[in-house]
């Protein structure tokens, strides 16, 4: 990684963001700040983040409400 991009990390967030997809779908996700997560609207989950690193395992996604 560039200084440049340790330096700013919201953009490496998104960059992160725009290759990761859902395990289940393989569709995008949405990250969620607040909650840490990242959404799959599609398979209706949210997978955690923990320490920073996203937690891509069904098993440890929780279901979405509605």
């Amino acid at each position: 990684m560039s200084d440049t991009e340790t330096s700013n990390p919201s953009r490496t967030a998104r960059q992160l963001l725009e290759i990761l997809v859902c395990p289940v779908t393989r569709t995008t996700l949405e990250y969620d700040a607040s909650a840490e997560e990242l959404i799959s609207r599609a398979a209706g989950l949210a997978f955690p983040i923990r320490d920073g690193i996203p937690i891509m395992l069904v098993d440890e996604a929780r279901e979405l409400d509605g």
